[in-house]
């Protein structure tokens, strides 16, 4: 049925308007689904669309356009309307805004307001409570809206915020509805502020959003900086690739999660993480290429020394041939590292030409040490007699005899390389022994070392005669002082003495 009173010129008086079914006149006012209730994280995210970016929730419908006032004068007759179909409602709350209305007799409706009464509708053919029901229903339809613009008002963004409320605005300015319009547009007024402020800090809180998204991508841009300002010869490169790659999943994720920055802000970003990105890969591009040069040099560096092993390893110049092996083994640490694979071939080669030439080596040494053994026995009979010339009691003695043995040691050859260290140390320790006695003999014996020693002690008896008259004197005049510092110097002296005789002799 149409909201507006159904109007027509006066039919002649013989006619007869057949009534409509009612069935087909029942007007069932539309219910309001409730809002879905909001999630902790609907609550808590700041708003990520900006002013202009799609509503994804439906607004409210709006209500239908509010019916043209009748024009004043004598009221035309108006079509019989059927009555409403009645749907449950609050009868304390359909009560209360039934008393804002009253229905005239022909069934016009009319609302009271501050400016007066004002026609809202016709009913005619129905009850006064029937036709008064109906347009209750329709103001607390709009009471209905305007309370879950309330409820949703934290929770909508603000396009759905000015759209909903202009939507409000139009259908509370007349609506074809009985109750308290004043306080309804009162209460409408109240949600506009609180709109308003939900408007502010719904821009607050999308400035702070953008604000710490800029940061956090700042951050991301920062950490590929830092990768690629790396030093390439301390980079690990596995490691820094799939670092690099974590901070772009984190930027795509922050551009499709995040709130929206500014254009130009983003696109310098962007620059900047890119160049990141790709100074790292001309870096480690670059580290790769010079590493398989370098590999290449050495893989051949190598090769060349794996010639030279080989053309050694049959030779049997022992000393001159060991000293080159060395000296191979310095240049091949100095050659540096082919690829791993390519290394690790090489160097099975390069030993096993060191290999054959120290077996041909340790095989000959085996036989020189069996044919030496005898030369050792007699060596080792050598060091007994050596040996039991200490301590020395007669160093010329003992001088002579180490010398004929010294003749001896050398006429019985060479020993096993074993023995080598062990045998003549025991021979090193005789002669020494023996040596250190003969300059024990000769600084006793030696003529300026006499002289010195024997003015020393020439002064030190003067010395200590004139203190044994100073002591004596001292006792004689009883003075206790001078006889204790008398004797002190006198026993030190006497002391001296004694030592310089001691070396002496």
């Amino acid at each position: 049925m149409s909201e507006t009173p159904i109007v027509s010129p006066r039919e002649p008086e013989d006619e007869t308007v057949p009534e409509a079914p009612k069935e087909a006149a029942e007007v069932t006012a539309p219910e309001e689904a409730p809002a879905p209730e909001p999630t902790p994280a609907e609550e808590d995210a700041p708003p990520a669309v900006e002013e202009d970016a799609p509503v994804t929730e439906e607004a409210p419908a709006p209500a239908p356009a509010p019916a043209p006032r009748p024009p004043a004068g004598p009221r035309p007759p108006v079509r019989n309307v059927a009555p409403p179909k009645e749907v449950p409602m609050d009868p304390h709350d359909a009560a209360e805004a039934a008393q804002w209305g009253r229905v005239e007799d022909d069934g016009t409706v009319l609302v009271r307001e501050s400016s007066g009464e004002r026609v809202v509708g016709q009913f005619p053919d129905v009850a006064a409570d029937e036709a008064l029901a109906f347009y209750v229903r329709r103001f607390l339809d709009l009471v209905a809206q305007v309370k879950l613009f309330e409820s949703r008002l934290a929770h909508i963004s603000t396009k759905e915020i000015d759209q909903t409320l202009k939507s409000l605005k139009e259908q509370v300015a007349e609506p074809q509805a009985v109750g308290d319009l004043e306080g309804l547009r009162q209460r409408l007024a109240l949600a506009e502020e609180r709109a308003i402020e939900r408007r502010s800090e719904i821009q607050a809180e999308r400035e702070a959003a953008k604000a710490a998204a800029f940061e956090a991508r700042e951050e991301l841009v920062a950490g590929a900086e830092a990768i690629a300002a790396q030093d390439p010869h301390a980079t690990q490169w596995k490691h820094s690739s799939e670092e690099l790659r974590r901070l772009l999943e984190e930027w795509k994720n922050a551009q499709r999660s995040g709130p929206r920055l500014d254009k130009a802000r983003e696109d310098e970003l962007w620059k900047r993480f890119s160049k990141a990105r790709t100074t790292f890969d001309r870096h480690r591009r670059q580290w790769f290429s010079d590493l398989d040069a370098a590999q290449d040099t050495a893989k051949k560096a190598k090769e060349a020394l794996i010639a030279r092993a080989e053309a050694l390893s049959s030779s049997t110049d022992w000393g001159r041939t060991s000293g080159e092996y060395r000296e191979l083994m310095a240049e091949w640490k100095a050659a540096g590292r082919a690829r791993r694979h390519d290394d690790d071939a090489l160097w099975e080669r390069f030993r096993a030409a060191q290999q054959r030439f120290f077996d041909a080596r340790d095989s000959q040494n085996q036989l020189i040490d069996a044919e030496y053994s005898q030369n050792l026995e007699v060596k080792l009979g050598i060091l007994t007699e050596a040996e039991a010339l200490l301590p020395v009691r007669d160093v010329k003695a003992a001088r002579a005899t180490l010398r004929t043995l010294q003749d001896r040691w050398d006429a019985a050859g060479r020993v096993p390389r074993a023995e080598v260290s062990r045998v003549e140390g025991r021979m090193r320790a005789v002669e020494k022994a023996i040596k250190d006695v003969e300059d024990a003999e000769w600084r006793r014996s030696n003529p300026e070392t006499k002289a010195r020693v024997q003015g020393a002690t020439s002064q030190l008896e003067n010395v200590i005669s004139a203190l044994e008259q100073e002591l004596a004197d001292a006792q004689a005049s009883g003075d206790a002082r001078k006889v204790k510092e008398a004797r002190e110097a006198l026993e030190a002296r006497r002391s001296w003495l004694e030592q310089l005789q001691r070396s002496s002799d």
